[in-house]
């Protein structure tokens, strides 16, 4: 039998070797409820998961959100509050049949002991439905407490099944002063962080580290070891100091993040303040879409996608000028083809906004698809094939420009149906159309 299994204390100095010499951020993970940074919104006194951990009734949760924002920290807080034995699966690298040993496990542990089992499952989202299916039993009966961590949206990548049987939380990005608190603490924490060493900080050096880490608290904490490793030498009393240049060299480029869930976010957000007429919000999410790697005919069809749905006629030239961006935006790339999209977006923006073209034809197809389909009237169809008269097509149609106004009263649609599809707005060049029509009306009375 090995040495790790007949020596517990010589097992345990290892683990305190392999910790000692782990990366700050994982030094630095907080070991209780006291100390976890951020997530109010559910972690907070009284708020949801802190009334369930109160009153020691936590089921299994998903815990969703972006990396370095505590997801494994409070889990592994959460498994020393509930006193339930911690295992940690990571699931690109676990199988079925690492999850049935740990199930078979607790199950034993809950017979002999009753003692509780916390399996925390990271990136439940790589698993496949089949694997994921494994864990509904026990988790439902209780044999183990399940909290899956995923960076992408659980409601499209988890399977409905075990969503119906868990809590999600939404994890948000660190905010600047959490990440500032987080930095302080491994400055001065003399058992886990940098307190052994004359390490000093200005408050702008530490603010620049946690604007630029955008809200993970592991990037940043890389990046403040970075700032004084790089600087340690053989005299550990030598004051150490960081500020806005050190932190500059540390961070070196910014990481922005761009993933599934993030792309959809952002093109929403995007087309959203196009049609809501916010320039600067636009141009900032088609910058944030650019700096993310997003591809530039993406952007362009969302920018002729608003134009016509959102302006229409009240500005016919905001589809032409996103028609245009979308064959720069093929014919010259990235980089150059941001200032073509930013311009068409910017204009579309500020143009007047009219939905009636859109409300048009979707109540138009609505009654296609759900309606009693209309033929053509006999005057409308084609007449200019043999054998057409005989059939009366085209037979009584009126031709608009035989008339001095260039309009003849006749029945375009059929039936006799008297139906408003279009309905310009009092706005932009809409407003000329709809007295334009207004006329024709009144030139029939």
């Amino acid at each position: 039998m090995s040495k790790r299994v007949d020596n517990p204390l010589f097992a345990q100095s290892e683990r305190d070797m392999i910790e000692a010499n782990a990366p700050l951020a994982v030094r630095m993970r907080p070991r209780c409820l006291d100390d976890f940074a951020g997530q109010e919104h559910f972690i907070g006194p009284g708020k949801l998961l802190r009334r369930m951990l109160d009153a020691d009734r936590l089921t299994s949760v998903i815990f969703y959100g972006p990396p370095g924002v505590g997801k494994t920290s409070l889990a592994r807080i959460i498994a020393e509050h509930t006193k339930s034995k911690f295992h940690y699966l990571s699931a690109p690298a676990a199988t079925v049949k690492d999850i049935r040993e740990i199930i078979e496990v607790a199950t034993s542990r809950l017979i002999n002991s009753s003692a509780r089992t916390l399996l925390f499952l990271d990136e439940i989202h790589r698993f496949n439905r089949a694997q994921q299916d494994v864990l509904l039993n026990d988790v439902e009966n209780g044999v183990l407490t399940l909290i899956g961590a995923t960076t992408e949206n659980p409601y499209f990548s988890v399977n409905s099944p075990l969503i119906s049987r868990s809590t999600v939380f939404h994890f948000e990005p660190l905010g600047v002063e959490d990440i500032i608190k987080v930095l302080k603490r491994a400055i001065f924490d003399s058992e886990k962080g940098f307190g052994g060493f004359n390490v000093t900080a200005d408050e702008e050096g530490l603010k620049y580290l946690a604007v630029m880490c955008d809200g993970d608290a592991r990037r940043a904490l890389t990046a403040l070891e970075v700032a004084v490793l790089s600087q340690i030498k053989a005299d550990n009393t030598k004051e150490i100091h960081i500020d806005t240049a050190i932190a500059k060299e540390s961070v070196q480029k910014k990481s922005i993040q761009y993933d599934s869930d993030t792309h959809y976010d952002l093109a929403s957000a995007f087309q959203k303040s196009m049609r809501g007429s916010d320039p600067d919000a636009t141009v900032y999410w088609l910058a944030r879409m650019i700096a993310g790697g997003e591809e530039p005919r993406f952007i362009a069809r969302r920018i002729v996608v608003c134009a016509a749905e959102d302006v229409g006629n009240a500005d016919p030239m905001a589809t032409v000028l996103a028609a245009s961006a979308v064959q720069v935006a093929e014919f010259v790339g990235l980089p150059e083809a941001q200032l073509a999209l930013a311009q068409a977006a910017i204009y579309i923006a500020c143009a007047p906004k009219s939905n009636a073209c859109t409300i048009a034809i979707s109540q138009a197809l609505a009654d296609v698809r759900a309606g009693r389909t209309i033929p053509v009237p006999k005057h409308l169809r084609d007449g200019h094939y043999s054998g057409a008269k005989k059939l009366g097509h085209g037979e009584g149609y009126k031709y608009p420009h035989n008339s001095e106004s260039g309009y003849v009263k006749q029945d375009y649609l059929g039936d006799g149906i008297n139906k408003k599809y279009y309905e310009p707005k009092e706005v932009g060049r809409e407003k000329n159309v709809k007295q334009y029509l207004q006329k024709l009306e009144e030139y029939l009375k």
